[in-house]
């Protein structure tokens, strides 16, 4: 109880103090003064009077964050550097500027990949149009063979056209005249097959001309871009490091026609390597029907000399 009392009395004397603050920096009224008397002297006030109040403070502006500040600066730096003449020529980036603008040794890189790949579409459209002529030539020759029943038959239905089928039938001829006095079947076509695989050989070299040079293009045309590529970026490095700046607008045109050349070398070695896989497949299915031709002549052959055995063995028993 008691101690309720007293902080019921600190608060009463909390709340009552101000008004007596209030009330002891009031100015007192003074009465009139009566003529001639002395004014009476001033009483200090007994309580200093209250400092003014502070002057409000307005609230900071809030900082301005640095991200917001960044696109400025960057905005700006990008007019400066599009006003520059130098880097508006950079900025243009199509083939043939970077090409013109790029370093002899990265053009003449550039240049000998594209004779390469033009030689190797070049190949493409002689062999194909060369593949396909022998191909329907050989089937037709074996068509019109068939049937036939000697070496002479076989080469009168071919007629005096060049094609292998007819050059194996000549060399087949030509071996039974060289070999008339011999007694030994095996020696003549022994030396028939030996006849029939200089042909095949010579005509499989024939037809796979100019696969050599694709090979070549597919397997050592990256490797070229590449080096043009190596050299290009060396000479950018170089720029740079003169220039003094790590710029994009001034870093990036001379990488990319660096990179150029690697483009140019990929473009030439996929369609060799393609066109390499193709020819090697059609030439094994020419190469095979090839085959078939000269297995078709050993038969004739084989059959000219039964014959010619047959017919001496008659005249002997005669």
């Amino acid at each position: 109880m008691r101690l309720s009392r007293i902080l019921m009395g600190a608060a009463v004397a909390t709340l009552l103090l101000p008004a007596f603050a209030v009330q002891a920096q009031a100015p007192k009224v003074q009465p009139p003064q009566q003529s001639g008397s002395a004014p009476p002297a001033t009483v200090a006030p007994a309580v200093a009077p209250a400092p003014a109040l502070a002057a409000p403070i307005a609230p900071a502006a809030p900082p301005v964050p640095a991200a917001a500040a960044v696109p400025a600066d960057a905005s700006a730096a990008s007019q400066d550097i599009s006003r520059s003449p130098a880097i508006g020529q950079l900025r243009e980036l199509s083939a043939w500027s970077m090409f013109m603008s790029a370093d002899w040794v990265v053009k003449a890189v550039i240049l000998s990949l594209i004779f390469a790949s033009l030689a190797t579409w070049t190949i493409l459209i002689a062999k194909t149009a060369q593949l396909f002529r022998a191909r329907r030539q050989l089937g037709d020759n074996l068509s019109r063979i068939a049937d036939c029943r000697s070496l002479g038959e076989a080469q009168l239905a071919l007629g005096s056209k060049d094609s292998i089928l007819g050059a194996l039938l000549a060399s087949a001829a030509q071996e039974i005249r060289m070999s008339a006095d011999s007694a030994s079947e095996g020696g003549i076509k022994e030396r028939a097959v030996s006849r029939f695989s200089e042909i095949t050989k010579l005509e499989a070299r024939s037809i796979r001309y100019g696969m050599g040079l694709i090979a070549t293009v597919g397997a050592t045309a990256p490797f070229v871009g590449l080096f043009g590529t190596v050299w290009g970026i060396m000479n950018s490095f170089i720029g740079i490091s003169k220039a003094q700046t790590t710029n994009l607008a001034v870093v990036a045109p001379g990488i990319a026609e660096a990179l150029l050349a690697t483009a140019v070398g990929l473009a030439a070695a996929i369609p060799a390597v393609i066109i390499y896989n193709y020819f090697s497949r059609a030439t094994k299915g020419y190469l095979d029907l090839v085959g078939r031709g000269s297995g078709a002549v050993g038969r004739l052959l084989s059959r000219d000399i039964d014959r010619f055995q047959a017919r001496a063995i008659s005249a002997a028993a005669e």
